[in-house]
């Protein structure tokens, strides 16, 4: 249930594109066909899925404070000597992202050298696409306890950017058909309905909360049952320092 819930948020939620609007170069120079948008997406998908765990790897045996611990308990938190190489996260983060991207570029290059030509300079730009980056820094920000929830989180992460130059690239083909104004035609009109869809995406952010407000509601009905007692016990002490009053007056008779 956690990997859904995860790969959910990571797609519709907390869509790279939609949400935190990353990766916009590629998502905007990429997006007139539907073929290249496919493509790239694919290569995305891929550079996220292996990236965002070996980085979680990365983070959690060597960057963060206290990692080195497996090599000698000194080095662990409560140790005398220990060691925090977090500075050094952007640094490792982006070398490992540049080797994936380079195996990506050969791999396309060898087996698909029209979609290879039809890329571009966009290709080897994934290495330095902020989505790509993006995703590692939240898995590292949001402590992602798991490498499965890492690897889930990198390929939801992928298709909610795939998701997105997907619908734009088909959106724009059908577009050029269409009598927009001047002063909207190209990347204006485009901005508009990146806009709209982000505004579509945020919908899916109650779709997550029905849980919460049950809690709430449990929450809520314990404090006032507890309130109602304590009040009821109140009075029953009430009730009895009266009778013992009355007792009392009763004895001094």
């Amino acid at each position: 249930m956690e990997h859904i819930e995860l790969i959910f948020k990571s797609i519709f939620i907390d869509n790279m594109v939609f949400a935190t609007f990353l990766g916009m170069c590629s998502y905007l120079a990429v997006s007139k066909k539907v073929s290249t948008a496919v493509g790239l997406g694919a290569a995305v998908i891929f550079v996220l899925a292996v990236t965002v765990p070996l980085n979680w790897l990365l983070d959690q045996y060597i960057l963060k404070e206290g990692a080195l611990v497996w090599l000698d308990s000194k080095y662990g938190v409560d140790g005398s000597e220990t060691i925090d190489l977090s500075f050094l996260s952007f640094i490792m983060f982006i070398a490992t992202i540049a080797t994936m991207v380079q195996l990506v570029e050969i791999i396309v290059e060898k087996f698909s050298p029209s979609l290879y030509n039809s890329l571009g300079i966009f290709l080897p730009l994934i290495a330095v696409n902020c989505a790509i980056l993006g995703g590692s820094l939240f898995m590292q920000s949001r402590e992602i306890p798991t490498l499965g929830l890492a690897v889930t989180y990198g390929i939801g992460s992928g298709i909610g950017w795939f998701l997105a130059i997907l619908a734009i690239a088909a959106i724009r083909e059908k577009i050029r058909y269409s009598s927009v104004p001047p002063a909207l035609r190209g990347l204006g009109i485009t901005f508009i309905i990146t806009g709209l869809m982000a505004i579509g995406f945020m919908s899916f952010g109650g779709m997550l909360t029905g849980g919460d407000e049950e809690k709430k509601e449990e929450t809520i009905e314990v404090v006032s049952s507890n309130h109602t007692d304590n009040k009821i016990q109140v009075k029953e002490d009430k009730d009895q320092q009266g009778e013992v009053a009355e007792i009392i007056k009763e004895t001094k008779k």
